[in-house]
């Protein structure tokens, strides 16, 4: 990774900013800077350099992993550890604004920080300028991605493997999560979503202790972490006898994923996307049961920029990795949602998920 040339991006857009340097917090955004991946740490980027601040715990994984950036090691919070060194950039240097990430510092967070600080340097919240950086991934985080989206994708066959009438949607998430870990993950992106039956009617209905019954959606919602970057993927699928209306739904989700992935290029805003999605469901008279956004970004988090929803305005651009995942639910019957990762490429775009979306009746 180019930590140096990803600071210097950063570093180019303080002035529009009206900052002096940025403090950033926001964990995600650090790992990004400079490599740390610890639980804890302070990241100032300011022209003259960047330095990360943390604590003990963090010494030899520090000194391992950033660049690019001067490690402090204190024996206080790193907020502490931030004040006395500007503190001592203040005797040398005139009246500082300090920039803060406006959406990762909370108020009482900010009011202590304030309080520490040396007169003369104040701070300032500024928009999410390192999550718009993020927003463009370069060809080795698209690498990284891929191999995530690689080994979740592997999850879904141990899924099919043991998925049955009776079998609780937690055993088959565990089994799911086993094989992440035994392939290699650090961790499940988001807690794994197996929803039977009418819990398939829940766009977000973690895997519970329900078995699965002997008809209907099974909806299976997961991803991993593999060298800090996240999957994301979801398929549907029938259990038991299948109805004339169960695949009719089915086709009617596929027909709109598909939809929204031939709609992705550059140039195109994130709102036309949805929008290609839903026009599918409103002909096939289903689109009031579509009842969240098409995609999100996904990168270092499960959930970053772009939103890929209604009137969204970003335009797309090479770089940018999203997800395509429309769905539909019907309260107390089923629900049915299908996700690929889509990277957006110079011409066009190309789906990173390798699984199949044809109709599948276990």
């Amino acid at each position: 990774m180019d930590y140096k040339l990803r600071q210097d991006n950063l570093r180019a857009h303080l002035a529009a900013a009206r900052v002096d340097a940025l403090l950033v917090t926001h964990l995600p955004n650090i790992r990004y800077l400079c490599g740390f991946s610890g639980s804890a740490g302070v990241l100032l980027v300011e022209e003259a350099g960047s330095v990360l601040f943390t604590d003990f715990r963090y010494d030899t994984q520090a000194k391992e992993e950033v660049k690019s950036a001067k490690v402090v090691i204190g024996r206080k919070s790193a907020s502490e550890a931030v004040s006395e060194f500007l503190a001592q950039r203040r005797k040398r240097t005139r009246q500082r604004i300090v920039g803060v990430e406006a959406e990762h510092l909370t108020l009482a967070e900010k009011k202590r920080l304030a309080g520490l600080l040396p007169a003369g340097v104040r701070l300032k919240g500024t928009p999410p300028i390192v999550e718009r950086l993020r927003m463009i991934k370069d060809g080795e985080e698209v690498g990284l991605i891929r191999k995530a989206v690689q080994l979740g994708a592997a999850l879904f066959d141990r899924a099919l493997e043991v998925m049955r009438k009776g079998v609780t949607e937690v055993e088959v998430a565990a089994e799911m999560e086993l094989v992440a870990r035994r392939s290699g993950a650090e961790e499940m992106s988001f807690p794994t979503i197996i929803a039977a039956g009418p819990r398939s009617a829940l766009p977000h209905g973690r895997a519970s202790r329900q078995s699965i019954p002997p008809a209907g959606f099974v909806v299976c919602d997961f991803g991993v972490i593999l060298r800090g970057y996240c999957s994301d993927q979801t398929r549907t699928v029938w259990v038991g006898s299948v109805s004339a209306e169960a695949r009719q739904v089915y086709q009617s989700v596929q027909r709109a994923q598909q939809a929204a992935i031939d709609a992705v290029r550059p140039g195109i805003r994130a709102g036309e996307v949805d929008e290609a999605a839903r026009k599918v469901l409103r002909k096939a008279g289903l689109a009031r049961y579509f009842t969240h956004s098409t995609g999100h970004g996904v990168g270092l988090e499960i959930h970053e920029a772009p939103r890929v929803a209604a009137a969204q305005k970003e335009i797309l651009k090479p770089g940018m990795v999203i997800t395509i995942e429309p769905g539909v639910y019907f309260p107390g019957k089923w629900g049915v949602r299908i996700e690929d990762m889509v990277v957006v490429t110079p011409d066009g775009s190309e789906v990173l998920t390798p699984t199949g979306k044809d109709f599948i009746v276990v």
